[in-house]
């Protein structure tokens, strides 16, 4: 996991939504969900609800003006 890097952290609405987007720019996309992991290794998580989008370090660069986008149509 260390070519892969954190670009977006949120709810699993907020996760989906971008996730989808990156998808359809064929960005490969990985969701980290520490408490589903936590949970099915029989352990609790901090903050429940809370993922994570990783994209490979050669895509983050097409990928940071994707999420900017993304997140300001999300506040608004």
């Amino acid at each position: 996991m260390s070519n892969y890097i954190r670009v977006f952290s949120g709810n699993f609405i907020e996760v989906q939504r971008i996730f989808n987007e990156l998808q359809n720019l064929n960005i490969c996309a990985i969701i980290k969900d520490e408490s589903e992991s936590g949970r099915l290794a029989g352990f609790g998580a901090s903050i429940q609800g809370l993922q994570e989008i990783l994209v490979h370090k050669e895509e983050l660069e097409r990928t940071i003006p994707i999420i900017k986008n993304l997140t300001s149509e999300l506040q608004s």
